[in-house]
């Protein structure tokens, strides 16, 4: 995968402890400022933004947590309903959309899969160590494109769990209360820091996965699976695929925040093989799911009124209805399964802001919770009766800025850092002149969108070449950024010498 080394050189572990130190220090005289912000960190709420983890602290041996943050993540109303878009949005029929579902799946989780091993070996957050290819001020657009993919998800997973919530009130509870009940778990869990989101991702698959199997038990005699109402063209499958691959590769503008404290001895493939599993295998098997029972709904009347107006979390319930009482608790802790995913996005959310606007990086971490929160919880509401068509827009829009993001920051690896560690300044994390411009890496994505324009598959807009092809907006971003990157990178390099 890459140079894997035990440890770093002794001149790049000597200035990682001398910067870094320094910033823990100065975190601490910070915090002490603020009675409230010392009694938090003496609770244990995690401080610490952007700042680089110093290799005292980088102490976490228990690597399996990834997989667990990745299981957590996947393995909930989200995913049920981006497999359900596949038949409901598209018109594919089972077999289609589960294919779909497994081969984007598998392809588009290697980039935060791998990304997650950075993490570990550089102690840094993932926009920040993004400062090494796109520049102390030009990471500031994959930052706030990454806040804005965030939110998004945020919106969207307040919005299922309201649903699921409400489904079970019999109309004592609305859709805007539900929404405010989860995105206050998620607040909470994610304010703490990432001691506690490790815990608390240990732990929520469990449930979740009980609800699913429950669910599948009861209904799985009502599944089936009916010819589509037209036989699948290339334009169809390729949007669906596009709409995977934004659900699962923009994982990989927050991989290495939740890695940055582990010791920096662990191997790669390990770290790798944990993320790739954790990300797989409840993804895939949920999604696929959702796609079965969304194309089975209209044949059940039960499931087909609860699914009425796009209503996942009421299908979700119908589903359980034959359960009684204990359908309502599994679908109470189904609606809560979305607050594994609010928290950790939510947890990057208050780093991405720091890296966007760099003078924040004096402000507690835990701030930016409370300010997403706030940012999110209206947001849903408006946007609440809307939730299929904004699901599909939005997922096929953030793939195609996440593709040419993964795909510069790989190449600066791979090829100009020929995947040595070691190789990187980490004294320079924060101080501009000595960071690439990132000319080449905004360069080469915005160019990339001279094709991916016209390859764009959305409601609001067709390309020429869409039209034909379908949806490869995507493979486009990837593409290009690709053949663009090198040449413009060395072209930079040669330039300023960074």
């Amino acid at each position: 995968m890459e140079k894997d080394p035990e440890k770093f050189s002794s001149h790049g572990r000597d200035v990682s402890e001398s910067i870094i130190e320094s910033d823990s220090i100065r975190d601490t005289h910070s915090s002490s400022r603020w009675p409230l912000a010392k009694q938090l960190l003496n609770m244990g709420v995690e401080y610490r933004g952007i700042h680089p983890v110093p290799l005292d602290e980088r102490v976490d041996t228990q690597f399996n947590k990834i997989f667990f943050i990745w299981l957590s993540g996947n393995l909930n109303i989200l995913s049920f309903s981006a497999g359900s878009l596949g038949p409901v949005a598209f018109g594919l029929g089972l077999r289609d959309s589960c294919l779909v579902i497994l081969f984007f799946n598998l392809l588009c989780s290697i980039p935060p899969a791998y990304l997650s091993t950075w993490g570990a070996k550089l102690g840094m957050r993932q926009m920040c160590l993004s400062r090494f290819t796109f520049g102390y001020y030009g990471v500031m657009i994959p930052s706030v494109l990454a806040l804005m993919g965030g939110c998004g998800f945020c919106i969207l997973n307040c919005i299922l769990g309201g649903q699921a919530l409400a489904s079970v009130s019999d109309g004592n509870l609305s859709w805007s209360v539900g929404i405010v009940i989860i995105a206050l778990i998620s607040l909470f869990v994610s304010f703490c820091g990432l001691r506690v989101l490790g815990w608390y991702e240990r732990v929520a698959w469990f449930p979740v996965l009980i609800v699913f199997l429950v669910a599948t038990g009861v209904g799985g005699k009502h599944f089936s699976n009916p010819p589509p109402e037209f036989p699948a063209t290339a334009p169809a499958v390729l949007s669906f695929a596009a709409t995977i691959a934004g659900f699962t590769i923009t994982w990989a503008t927050f991989s290495a925040d939740y890695t940055a404290y582990f010791h920096p001895s662990v191997s790669s493939w390990r770290i790798f093989t944990y993320s790739y599993l954790g990300l797989n295998l409840p993804t895939i098997a949920i999604q696929c799911l959702g796609a079965a029972a969304a194309i089975s709904a209209p044949s059940v009347p039960d499931w087909n009124a609860g699914y009425a107006d796009g209503n996942v979390g009421g299908l979700v319930a119908a589903m359980l209805h034959p359960v009684g009482g204990f359908g309502k608790f599994l679908t109470v802790l189904l609606s809560l399964s979305v607050t594994a995913n609010n928290a950790p996005t939510i947890y990057s959310l208050c780093l991405g802001f720091q890296t966007f606007i760099p003078p924040l990086v004096v402000v507690p971490r835990y701030v930016f919770s409370v300010l997403a929160t706030a940012i999110v919880i209206p947001l849903s509401i408006v946007g609440q009766h809307k939730f299929y068509s904004t699901l599909s827009n939005f997922l096929g829009l953030i793939g195609y800025w996440a593709g040419a993001y993964v795909t510069a920051l790989m190449i600066e690896h791979l090829y100009f850092h020929r995947g040595d560690f070691a190789s990187y300044d980490l004294k320079a994390w924060n101080v501009p002149a000595r960071l690439p411009l990132g000319l080449a890496a905004l360069g080469a994505g915005i160019l990339s969108f001279g094709l991916v324009i016209p390859c764009m598959d959305q409601v609001w807009f067709v390309g020429p070449i869409a039209k034909t092809t379908g949806d490869l907006g995507f493979e486009m971003a990837m593409t290009v950024t690709a053949l663009l990157y090198i040449p413009l990178r060395t072209l930079e390099k040669n330039w300023r010498g960074i």
